[in-house]
């Protein structure tokens, strides 16, 4: 095995172990995701009406800008 071949199996063997240990985060990170998302829907659809009627009425204070 010549020099070139080792430092590439070693390279290889140093990516291979990285890539293990990152991998092993994905579901933690697919799981914040959803719980993030699932909060967003739930927040919105309570504050939705609330949101509505201010701005309507944020709307309504400023008037038409062309008059």
């Amino acid at each position: 095995m010549g020099v070139g071949a080792y430092i590439s199996w070693q390279l290889m063997r140093v990516r291979m172990a990285i890539t293990e240990r990152e991998r092993g985060d994905v579901p933690g990170w697919v799981l914040v995701t959803l719980m993030t998302a699932g909060i967003v829907t739930a927040l919105w659809v309570v504050a939705e009406p609330t949101l509505k009627t201010l701005l309507k009425n944020a709307l309504n204070i400023s008037g038409d800008p062309n008059k």
